[in-house]
Order: structure tokens, then sequence, then C-alpha cells
């Protein structure tokens, strides 16, 4: 019965979301409610629940996505993404073009949300392929499968983040296994993909695409924007200070190191939100002060990048009060139950049930999140790695992007895609990386 209770609160969402055009976090909170009451949660106990899943999850993440929103704002005002894709794309050459925009699209994919990603790359994109006279989709495919890849696997992206936030899961480890999947499924996912898609429907390499829905675009001169190394170090600093405590507490505890002062001052400052915070504080110098605009100008993009994410904490909000609205109401152990004593993996089982989640809902956040409220309970009975559960979870969120997603719309509008062209390119990247992901998750389960 609660099984079916959950399917009834998630075609509840999608008519609230898709048929009534409602918000998606005002759903997700009706949603939540109705839920709560055929579960049978105390209806004293409702609000309660729903404050504790709401506040739980933003009080992990508000902080490392909003001064990581800050930090990419930064990065992309002052031109350092710019001078990033630009350099390495005169650096790779006309004929490994489609690398040069894979490795710019993940470094910037570390530093940018997904969508400011996409928003700041397709122009760069756009101006590569008419100045190289290539398909436009021959780039827009390796660039998005950077962007997505980083986004469904490396902290401070908020799918990672907040699933290892709610399993408990070490963040550093989360980013140095994701690192370790992420390379070879983005190579995968991207420029091999590419070539296959371009067999699979060659008519969609010939459209021209549009980007007039972006409006204007802030250009630079090269000269004025930071160095190319500058702009990297700031980029990947959080990712480098939390992959160095990460790397020195995995050493202190093969090597049986005491503790000291000095290890807890390393992870004091690899912690997620120690280091976002300090790489903000170096990006305000490196991408503002240190090239003379005024600390109000910089201050001015800090407050600019909080309020386009504003929305988006909400609905992650949502998602985290629906997830506690499993956990109090007992579907999860209810899960836990039913696969007791299973030989199947909890990383295959929250792989498959953030799949089918994501297939549902659209949103992969909302999948990740209520997908880590099913398989908690499990995870007690088992001693397997949470970092690569929390990876798994990631993984599945991102599999089959179709009507119901934002980022399936917006790269069907961008490169000009016909319906079918946009399942055929954008949809099986999507779960390419989805299937790719899991199948690395599953053999580096071998050797940690």
């Amino acid at each position: 019965m609660p099984l079916v209770i959950v399917g009834i609160g998630i075609i509840a969402l999608l008519i609230l979301i898709m048929g009534f055009k409602l918000n998606t976090f005002v759903s997700l909170i009706i949603v939540s409610f109705c839920v709560a009451l055929l579960l049978g949660i105390p209806v004293g106990d409702i609000v309660k629940t729903i404050e504790t899943g709401l506040g739980g999850t933003l009080g992990h993440l508000a902080l490392i996505f909003g001064l990581g929103a800050m930090l990419g704002k930064l990065i992309a005002d002052a031109g350092g993404a710019q001078r990033i894709a630009m350099t390495l794309v005169n650096k790779f050459g006309e004929k490994n073009i489609q690398w040069a925009v894979v490795v710019a699209s993940f470094i910037i994919g570390v530093a940018l949300f997904f969508e400011v990603g996409l928003v700041l790359l397709i122009p760069i994109v756009f101006a590569i392929s008419r100045e190289l006279k290539v398909s436009i989709l021959h780039l827009g495919i390796p660039m998005t499968a950077a962007l997505s890849v980083t986004h469904g696997f490396l902290p401070p992206h908020p799918g990672p983040t907040v699933i290892a936030g709610e399993l408990g899961a070490n963040i550093g480890e989360v980013l140095l296994y994701g690192f370790i999947i992420a390379i070879p499924t983005v190579i995968l996912a991207g420029p091999v993909f590419a070539k296959i898609a371009k067999k699979i429907v060659p008519e969609s390499f010939t459209k021209t695409g549009s980007i007039a829905s972006l409006g204007e675009q802030k250009t630079f001169k090269l000269e004025e924007t930071p160095s190319f190394g500058i702009s990297v170090f700031t980029a990947l600093l959080p990712v480098i200070l939390m992959s160095i405590a990460t790397i020195i507490s995995l050493l202190q505890k093969t090597m049986g190191v005491a503790d000291n002062h000095l290890l807890a001052a390393i992870r004091f400052i690899g912690d997620a939100g120690t280091s976002m915070l300090i790489s903000l504080l170096v990006a305000v110098y490196t991408m503002g002060l240190a090239r003379k605009i005024p600390i109000k100008d910089v201050m001015e993009s800090c407050s600019t990048a909080i309020s386009h994410i504003g929305m988006m904490l909400l609905i992650i909000g949502g998602g985290g009060a629906f997830k506690q609205v499993l956990i109090d109401g007992g579907v999860g152990d209810y899960v836990a139950a039913m696969f007791k004593g299973t030989t199947l993996s909890p990383i295959l089982l929250a792989w498959i049930i953030a799949a089918i989640l994501r297939i549902s809902l659209g949103s992969a956040t909302v999948a990740a999140l209520t997908t880590t409220g099913l398989v908690m309970p499990m995870l007690g009975q088992t001693d397997v790695n949470l970092a690569l559960v929390v990876l798994a979870t990631g993984a599945g969120s991102l599999i089959a992007s179709h009507v119901n997603d934002a980022g399936f719309w917006m790269f069907k509008e961008y490169f000009g895609l016909s319906m079918k062209e946009t399942f055929a390119t954008w949809t099986l990247l999507e779960t390419l990386i989805s299937v790719f992901g899991l199948g690395f998750i599953l053999l580096l389960s071998l050797f940690v």
C-alpha cells in the first residue's frame, strides 16, 4: 500500500506541474501534505515533518549552493569562462576542436551550475562553429555531456551535494570518486557519442539553431579577461581544496596516523562550506579587485547570482519535504523490508529508483532527493560505500530527459531540432551518461 500511495503522489505531481502548470515548489508542498495524510502521519505532525525536510535539506545545501553560485557568477562576469574556452580552442586547434570544447566545458561545469554553464557556453560554441564551419551539434553534444556529467556527479552541484548530506557520505570522497567516474563517462557520452548520433540523425547536424532567446551576450576582448591560469585556478579551487583534504584523510586511515592539529586544520579547510568560502574570497580578488573592478560591482554580481537561484533553492527544499514525508510515513522502511535479504546491491537499487522517478518527474534533483528517502533505511543493513550510493543516485537521476524536463526544451530550441531529433540526441545522451556512470560506479565498487 505505501508504494501505491507514492505512485498516486507522483502522478498527482505530474498533473499539477504539467497539466495545471502549477509552480514546482507549490506542487511539491501540496503533494507532500496529501501523501502525508494518506500515509497516516498524525495531522498534528504533518507541518513539522514538512518543515524538518525543507529545513534539513536547505540547511546543508544553502551555504555551499549560495557560495557556489556567487563564485560562478564572478568567473563569468569577469570573462574568466570565456578565457578558459577560447584559450583551449586555440591550443587544441581546429582538428581537435571537440576535445577543446569538452575540456573547457568540464572546467567551467565544475564551477557553474548546468543552466548557467549552458547559457554561457552556447554563444561561444555558436561563434566557433561559424568560424570553423562545423555543425553546432558537433560541438554541442560534447559541451552538454561535460556540463551534465559535472552537474550529476560532482559537488558543489546541488544533486550530489544534497544526496551526500542526506546519506551522511563524505563529500570529499564523493568528489574524488566522482572525478574518476566523470572523465571516462564524458569521453564516451561526448565526442564518441557525437559520431554515432551523426549516423542516427544526420539531418540534425545540418541545423543552424538559434540563441536569440538568450538576448544580448556580454562579450570580452581576450586581452580584457583574466589570464588562463588564474581563471582555471579560481574555477577549480574548491575542488582542489576538497580533494587534498580527502586524499590526506584516506592516507591517514590507510597508514594509521594518529589525529593531530594539522590534520584537523586540513579537514576544516577541505570541508565543502569552508573551501567554497575561501574560493569565493579568492575570486573576489582574482576576478574583481586585481582587475581594478570596484568592490560595489563585484558585490552586485554576487547579489545577482543569489537572486537567480532563489526558486531553485525552494524547489530543492520542496523535494526535501517530500522525502521527509516518505521517511516519516514509513515508506523507506517498507522498501527496506521488501528488499531484506535481497542480493541486489544498494548501488543498483538506488540507481533504479532514481531512474524511475526521473522519468516520471523530470527533475533530477527531486528524483535524487526522493530516492534518498526510500533507500536510507536499507543502508544500515550493508557495508556499502556511501559515496558510491550518492553517485549511483546521481547517475539514475540523469536518465532519459524528455518532455517533462526543462533541459530537453532548452537543448531543442537552442540547436533548432525537431522532437524526434531531440529524443535521438539529448534524451539518448542523458541516458548514456546515466548507464555509463552506473557501469563505472559498479566497477569502482570492486576496489573501494
